[in-house]
């Protein structure tokens, strides 16, 4: 299904079934209160998006540290590989939801409801903003505490009243914070409204880093080598460039000859870099044609040449990386390879990287535009925030990284 497919879904499916299910669950609560317990067996989802899986990790490492049971998770089938780069969550624990079409929603969905009464789970964190699907998930998973954000006196958000901690999104801090928020709401033993009052200072974000073999470099090395005739690792710099942009949110989507003008500046100024194009295997044509626009045999175009699991790997070997707000950003922040990030309908102060970045932002006054409020929606079909952006702005953000490697 496509993204605004799966909107509609959720606003016209989602807000009858929530405002019933509300009723059923207040009623049943009513005349059946839950006891109180404590967090044992905990649920986190987050459907929608492989960065925010990389994002929620100093969280769920916090949440790990201070319960005696196991966390479990439940994401988008496709989205499952990104969990799987730091391992914080086992292989065993992960449900995946198949989204590809309407029948396999409903039946996985279906499936999911089981899975949770298998694994006794006692309580439920819902990392999602303001998603209806999500809500129906957690007040029917079986969980006694019910963790999430809430809309309070936000209008148009509405998903039910199925929490039993209610957090106030903040739209002014990191979405990384946001999610220690939750954490703190799920293990304090007070009630709060809304949760969570205390200041979370930068250090409780801090990313966890992957641990990387000498031989997972050297497979990857191997790979660089065999696409480039006379690689020499010592001799020849490699910098990374991720041009492409998920349907998400078609409009952080900066243009090909952009890119392809920043990378013949790279290129000219160091003449023993090598630009390495990354991508998914469905992205190889999208990536050719920047290869062919840029036309030099130093700029390989690199999309599906190593596999997703390989990429902090491939991150370890590299210099820096030039990318869109996506999740590759998010991937590499997991290593010490710097990132240039390009930011326009979202902002990096919500969404940058955890690693080290420099997110290269106009700040338009009509951007940011999407948000928790719009569900990530804009009605934007100029993206003028990312066009102003020239190719020229960006090869002297990224000219100091390049100045290093010739000292």
């Amino acid at each position: 299904m496509n993204v605004d497919t799966m909107r509609n879904i959720d606003h016209y499916a989602g807000v009858p079934l929530t405002f019933l299910g509300t009723i059923i669950k207040k009623t049943v609560d009513f005349f059946m209160p839950p006891k109180k317990i404590k967090p044992k067996n905990v649920l986190l989802i987050e459907l929608s998006e492989m960065g925010s899986a990389i994002i929620v990790d100093p969280a769920m490492r916090k949440l790990k540290a201070n319960i005696e049971g196991e966390l479990f998770f439940v994401i988008f089938s496709k989205n499952k590989v990104s969990l799987q780069l730091l391992e914080t969550v086992k292989e065993k624990n992960i449900y995946t939801i198949d989204e590809s079409s309407i029948f396999n929603l409903a039946t996985s969905a279906l499936g999911f409801l089981n899975w949770c009464r298998k694994n006794k789970i006692d309580s439920v964190i819902d990392l999602e903003l303001f998603s209806r699907f999500t809500a129906l998930l957690t007040a029917t998973c079986g969980a006694v505490n019910r963790v999430g954000f809430h809309a309070f006196h936000n209008e148009g958000l509405y998903r039910g009243d199925f929490l039993t901690k209610k957090v106030s999104y903040n739209a002014h801090q990191h979405i990384a914070k946001n999610f220690i928020s939750l954490v703190d709401a799920l293990l304090s033993e007070k009630q709060e409204l809304p949760f969570t009052k205390r200041i979370i200072p930068d250090d409780e974000i801090v990313i966890a880093k992957a641990v990387i073999s000498d031989e997972e470099q050297k497979d990857v090395l191997a790979v660089i080598t065999d696409m480039y005739e006379g690689f020499d690792k010592d001799k020849n710099p490699v910098i990374l460039v991720n041009s492409n942009a998920s349907d998400l949110l078609p409009q952080r989507r900066w243009d090909k000859e952009n890119y392809g003008d920043v990378i013949k500046l790279i290129l000219d100024y160091n003449q023993d870099a090598v630009i390495l194009l990354t991508g998914a295997p469905a992205e190889k044509e999208g990536a050719q044609m920047l290869a062919d626009y840029v036309g030099s045999k130093r700029c390989i175009n690199f999309a599906g040449a190593v596999k997703f699991l390989q990429l902090p790997a491939l991150y370890s070997v590299s210099k820096f990386m030039l990318t869109n707000d996506s999740g590759p950003a998010h991937f590499a922040s997991i290593t010490d390879m710097h990132t240039f990030v390009l930011f326009g309908p979202e902002t990096p102060a919500l969404y940058s990287s955890l690693g080290p970045t420099t997110p290269i932002y106009a700040g338009m006054a009509c951007s940011p535009c999407v948000s928790a409020s719009n569900h990530r929606k804009t009605p934007c079909t100029d993206n003028q925030c990312i066009q102003i952006i020239t190719p020229e702005w960006v090869f002297n953000t990224l000219k100091p990284k390049l100045d290093e490697l010739s000292k």
